[in-house]
């Protein structure tokens, strides 16, 4: 692609989009590749970054933005599987659990589920460093091996290539950086350049609303879920995306080895209910994105009847975890309790990230390493009845001197009142394709 692509100087492209002008469709094809290839240096790519974050993107710039950095890399091939795939992305939350149980659950009904995911970063969770909790799992799989565990098992959990979308890795690295990560074109096309660069047939968004996701607003959260339902329509991809919950906490825990214990109790037919919502929602639209008409309740059925949970051991034997070993626990613990009678009224999620960031569930630098024993664990919900002195939370970590610290992060975290308080759904609205 490099020697077909029309040369331009990169101060040009910058000033277009700072005076809100739309970036022409070779302009965005060379700054992605010159930018890839170190001919533009980070502080350009800075300014251009920040003059999209402020000017933003029609929606056929953002298609070719996207087009141009799935480009920069290699494209997988799923067409030799005997089933069709369907795949889930979520925008990240607190206690968001649910690829655990998603992915075994959809490949029951011949569906093949390949999940690319990533480890966590500050108070979201990753996949990645919830399943590395597992005694031997392995997330690195190379594409022969990843195509026989989709084919052999029909689901597969692993990290992404980095020959997936670089554009992206650099992209996303300067962003993080330069006070742009917030760029809804910018982080609908990092998302979706590699969603559609994996070749899955259907896409399902799980974007987040609420205090502990990245989208604080019910607004922004609809913006960004509707700009990759359009990506991913445009590219050929049956893409449907829910906007979910992400105000309180999802489940019961916040923490590696915790969610990966919840997770095994939703695969037995237990679990929170949100979480078994949830996953069921995302099942329902998954299956049927890739043709088949299961419904929600043989969905419910097989999460009781053992059959998701033997596709679970299965793929985690697959990449070598051993699906009966003992998970990590933490050295300490400090139980939070009560201090009035009443009913738990709100659990804000961001704070409990932060307190199991803090435990050492999570990282500040990709580098860092993670506590697979540590986390939060909820004991009551909104709406639960308490009395004064009963168990909130529990705190797991080694490290005991991380306890101050997750406190300070939960202070006015939980809030009880006199009255319980109206439930609220896990789902809050469905966003499917729309006109170009």
């Amino acid at each position: 692609m490099t020697e077909q692509i029309e040369q331009h100087d990169v101060v040009d492209v910058i000033r277009a989009k700072r005076d809100r002008g739309e970036l022409t469709d070779a302009q965005i094809d060379w700054v992605v590749d010159a930018y890839t290839r170190g001919v533009v240096a980070d502080e350009q790519m800075s300014a251009l970054a920040m003059a999209i974050l402020m000017a933003g993107m029609t929606r056929a710039e953002i298609a070719r933005w996207t087009a141009a950095m799935i480009a920069s890399g290699e494209r997988m091939d799923f067409s030799s599987l005997s089933r069709p795939t369907s795949d889930k992305h979520s925008t990240g939350g607190v206690g968001d659990k649910i690829t655990l149980p998603l992915a075994p659950l959809v490949a029951v009904f011949g569906v093949a589920v390949p999940q690319l995911s990533g480890r966590g970063l500050g108070h979201t969770g990753g996949t990645l460093d919830k399943l590395e909790s597992i005694p031997g799992w392995r997330a690195d799989l190379g594409n022969e091996q990843m195509l026989a565990q989709l084919d052999e098992v029909g689901a597969v959990i692993c990290a992404a290539g980095a020959s997936l979308a670089p554009a992206d890795k650099k992209l996303y690295a300067l962003r993080d950086v330069t006070g742009t990560v917030e760029a809804i074109p910018l982080i609908a096309s990092s998302i979706m350049s590699k969603k559609i660069a994996e070749g899955t047939g259907a896409l399902v968004l799980d974007v987040k609303v609420g205090s502990g996701a990245f989208m604080k607003t019910r607004e922004d959260a609809t913006e960004l879920a509707r700009t990759m339902v359009d990506l991913g329509t445009d590219a050929g991809v049956r893409t449907v995306a829910l906007l979910t919950d992400m105000s309180v906490p999802l489940g019961l825990t916040a923490g590696n080895a915790l969610e990966v214990r919840e997770s095994l109790e939703v695969l037995s037919g237990g679990g929170p209910r949100d979480v078994v919502d949830l996953t069921v929602a995302l099942a329902d639209e998954m299956t049927r994105a890739a043709g088949k008409d299961v419904g929600r309740d043989e969905l419910r059925a097989a999460l009781a009847d053992g059959r998701a949970m033997d596709v679970w051991r299965r793929m985690i034997a697959a990449q070598g975890g051993d699906p009966d070993a003992a998970l990590p626990t933490a050295v300490e613990t400090e139980t939070l309790t009560a201090g009035a009678d009443g009913h738990v009224e709100h659990v804000d999620a961001l704070a409990v990230g932060l307190a199991a960031w803090r435990l050492g569930a999570g990282r500040a630098r990709k580098e860092d390493p993670v506590q697979a024993g540590a986390g939060v664990e909820l004991h009551a919900r909104p709406g639960d009845p308490v009395r004064r002195g009963d168990p909130l939370m529990t705190l797991h970590t080694d490290t005991p001197e991380r306890f101050a610290r997750a406190r300070e992060a939960l202070e006015g975290g939980v809030r009880i009142s006199a009255a319980a308080p109206p439930t609220r759904p896990v789902v809050l609205d469905r966003i499917t394709a729309q006109e170009a």
